[in-house]
């Protein structure tokens, strides 16, 4: 079996494709995200905070910076000045944070869609009912009259 054909085997593969597109949802999830942290809840917090709180443009200069440059990061970065960003970090940890709670919600609901659908599912037989007292009965009474 040549290489090429056990790669397309590999590649159309059911796993793989759900991989894929994993892979390209989770990219635009990761940038709604984004926007919500940084449209919704950074301006929530500024304004709960009585003042503008810009997480990004919150850094440490560890060198220092020439006369004339603006303090924002993007400006101390162009004038080559190595910067601790850690307002970044902060904005960084806070996606993870909320992305890593809505992908927890989502997968106990489809856990528990399943686990609801798993009782309900046609293609698994259901088990028997019990038979009731009268039948019981009737059923010892037939063997009686048998012998």
């Amino acid at each position: 079996m040549g290489v090429m054909q056990e790669f397309r085997e590999f590649a159309v593969k059911g796993n793989v494709i759900d991989l894929a597109v994993g892979v390209i949802v989770g990219g635009a999830f990761g940038k709604i995200v984004d926007s919500l942290v940084g449209d919704i809840v950074i301006p929530l917090i500024s304004f709960a905070l009585g003042g503008k709180l810009d997480f990004t443009n919150l850094f440490i200069a560890l060198a220092r910076v020439p006369d004339g440059t603006l303090m924002t990061l993007e400006a101390v970065k162009k004038a080559g000045v190595p910067v601790l960003a850690w307002g970044n970090f902060v904005t960084i940890c806070l996606n993870f944070t909320i992305m890593a709670f809505v992908i927890f919600l989502m997968v106990k609901k489809i856990n528990a869609l399943r686990a609801s659908g798993a009782s309900q599912d046609p293609s698994v037989p259901t088990p028997p009912a019990a038979p009731s007292d009268e039948v019981l009965l009737l059923r010892e009474i037939r063997d009686q009259l048998k012998k």
